[in-house]
């Protein structure tokens, strides 16, 4: 999940490096958001993807896979 914002806000999904999923708003993005997908393989799978305001500056969203019925928090990285 790649998220760029300020003027103009774009959320990515991505799979393998390929984006899978697009979100493009004016502003600073609307929360909660989910991208959804299918991921590649026998039988494919659908994945979603969950955004969210934590109301915590030093890490201002949160990330969770839901696959399967489970939902699993993502570790954040930041590129500087």
């Amino acid at each position: 999940m790649n998220v760029r914002s300020g003027r103009i806000t774009e959320t990515e999904l991505l799979v393998d490096g390929k984006e899978v999923a697009f979100h493009r708003v004016h502003g600073h993005g609307v929360y909660p958001l989910t991208l959804a997908a299918q991921l590649p393989g026998e039988p494919p799978q659908q994945v979603a993807v969950r955004l969210e305001r934590t109301g915590v500056p030093e890490r201002p969203l949160s990330c969770a896979l839901e696959l399967g019925g489970a939902v699993h928090p993502m570790p954040e990285r930041t590129e500087r």
